[in-house]
């Protein structure tokens, strides 16, 4: 808890344990308190044991891939938000995840500041 304010529980799903442990660790220095998931799997079983705000998916994952992982999450929390985290090249499936309920999408390697814009902005009340 920083100045009364709680963190945001922010689950983080990547198939990809280098990036997401460093993925991690930045998110947590911007005060987000960060449950990472190394699978689709791992996710799901993260989401059975708590409450998320947001959830920061990797589209390609070997067990489950992101997109059918957002219709479970979303089925499981349905007030969940989920940004995807794609690849060059795999535009057209991030943008089914939009169609699928996904807030967004954005490319991997991830620009930091962008991701937590993001993060900040799936947050906010949709305007009426």
């Amino acid at each position: 808890m920083v100045d009364g304010i709680e963190p945001v529980r922010l689950l983080l799903v990547d198939d990809e344990v280098g990036y997401l442990e460093v993925l991690s660790k930045r998110l947590r220095r911007r005060g987000f308190e960060v449950t990472a998931a190394r699978s689709g799997a791992e996710a799901i079983r993260a989401l059975r044991d708590r409450d998320f705000e947001v959830a920061v998916v990797d589209l390609k994952m070997e067990d489950i891939d992101g997109i059918e992982l957002l219709k479970i999450l979303r089925q499981m929390l349905p007030g969940l938000k989920v940004i995807m985290l794609t690849g060059h090249g795999s535009e057209r499936a991030a943008r089914e995840g939009l169609s699928q309920g996904a807030f967004d999408y954005l490319m991997k390697p991830v620009d930091l500041e962008l991701l937590v814009a993001r993060i900040n902005a799936a947050l906010r009340p949709a305007a009426p």
